[in-house]
């Protein structure tokens, strides 16, 4: 990887746990990757979701992490979808090893749902 990724999370509010570890995995000197984070860390105003899309298109790639949470989390359904809309790569990781979802929504449909690992994030991240 000749430089850092820049990377959409996409997450439920409920599972914002889940975006400040893989933040920090990233940030950790023995992790095999690395990416500058481009997740929505604080709520829009009405017009989020032109300020989402935007940094949506600036990014490299979207790492969507799944739960039991993300059949309801409406904002980020908007995001799986519009990073698919905007040819924008994305990765869903499973937050948990416990407790997945039985089914994923219709928005991903077509993306990769794989288990949190750093292999498995290194080579989505190698392959943008």
């Amino acid at each position: 990887m000749a430089s850092k990724n820049r990377i959409f999370i996409s997450f439920a509010i409920e599972d914002a746990w889940a975006r400040s570890y893989l933040v920090g995995q990233a940030r950790n000197d023995a992790s095999p990757f690395e990416f500058v984070d481009m997740s929505v860390k604080s709520p829009w105003d009405e017009a989020w979701k032109t300020q989402c899309r935007s940094r949506i298109k600036g990014c490299d790639g979207t790492i969507a992490l799944v739960s039991s949470n993300t059949l309801s989390a409406t904002g980020q359904l908007w995001e799986v979808a519009t990073s698919k809309a905007e040819q924008v790569p994305v990765l869903g990781i499973y937050t948990t090893v416990e407790k997945r979802p039985s089914i994923l929504p219709n928005e991903f449909s077509g993306v990769r749902v794989l288990g949190w690992t750093w292999d498995n994030i290194k080579s989505f991240l190698d392959r943008l």
